[in-house]
């Protein structure tokens, strides 16, 4: 098999194929989005977006093939039977690595349905990828500074506007929603200039997926939330291509939406708002707690 080959050159083949395997999907994909513009018709939108999501599906089900075949990584996986591809969730999980999305697509594809990211408004302009970002639905948003804020009012909201278009067009259909409740991924550089009160994690940032359950949250059957470890160290995304991601750890907990924060406005509600941050904050402290429990479980694994 492949993963008998030198890094380096698996590296070179795991871009290639990553590559041609994008290319190769994006002709279906682009195909059905001009049908999908041309024909605005309730029915016809229907059959393109579930054609879409099979496209998409197909794009992670090759991944998996050039991932098994060039690495040999033992998976340690826990709670995702409890997950039905006929229900719409939102998901949420720490962020230490680009790597973290292939492996939430690696073993959720066809568990639910296709992952919905929340990105960064900038990543639209990748090439190839962008555009497919932006064909399949994925939500972009803009962020503001504070000091942008002060200086354009009208500016704020802009994100819970763009949240509520997006949800919009999943009414009627089973959908899964994700976002890094963190915004950005884990750095001890980033950790030291928060200040941030957790070990393994960043400050949480609520709004997103308070904006979420605002728009559609009678719609979602649970909040999946899940704990991704990785006990050789954050791999960066050439280790991936290169087959060197070793072993990864992946807890997955469904947790009931609590009525208390169905049909409120997390932006208008300070009450709601205070309480959501406050249940978000528990949330992430016991990710931590478990996060410390997974670095000491799996210790002995990591290269000395």
């Amino acid at each position: 098999m492949l993963h008998v080959l030198p890094a380096p050159l698996r590296g070179v083949i795991g871009a290639s194929l990553l590559a041609l395997n994008t290319l190769f999907w994006c002709c279906p994909l682009f195909a059905v989005t001009l049908l999908k513009v041309c024909l605005p018709f309730p029915a016809a939108q229907r059959a393109c977006a579930a054609v879409m999501n099979v496209v998409h599906e197909g794009w992670i089900s090759c991944n998996k093939v050039w991932m098994k075949g060039l690495g040999r990584t033992r998976w340690h996986v826990e709670g995702l039977d409890t997950l039905d591809y006929q229900h719409s969730y939102l998901v949420t999980s720490n962020h230490q690595s680009w790597v973290d999305i292939l492996v939430l697509q690696y073993l959720m594809n066809r568990r639910v349905r296709p992952l919905k990211f929340f990105l960064k408004q900038e990543l639209i302009w990748v090439p190839v990828i962008g555009l497919c970002w932006w064909a399949l639905g994925f939500p972009f948003m803009k962020r503001y500074s504070k000091a942008y804020l002060a200086r354009h009012p009208e500016k704020k909201g802009q994100d819970l506007l763009t949240t509520q278009r997006t949800c919009a067009r999943f009414r009627g259909t089973s959908v899964g929603i994700f976002n890094f409740i963190e915004g950005t991924r884990f750095t001890p550089a980033k950790h030291a200039e928060q200040q941030s009160p957790y070990r393994y994690l960043l400050k949480p940032k609520a709004g997103g997926i308070a904006f979420v359950l605002d728009a559609m949250g009678d719609q979602l059957h649970r909040i999946v939330n899940v704990t991704i470890h990785y006990p050789a160290g954050n791999p960066g995304f050439w280790a991936l291509l290169s087959g060197e991601v070793s072993e990864v750890v992946v807890r997955f907990q469904a947790l009931p939406i609590p009525a208390a924060f169905l049909g409120r406005n997390y932006d208008q509600d300070s009450e709601y708002r205070q309480a959501f941050q406050q249940w978000v904050n528990e949330l992430w402290e016991a990710k931590d707690a478990e996060l410390a429990e997974l670095h000491d479980r799996y210790a002995a694994s990591t290269p000395r």
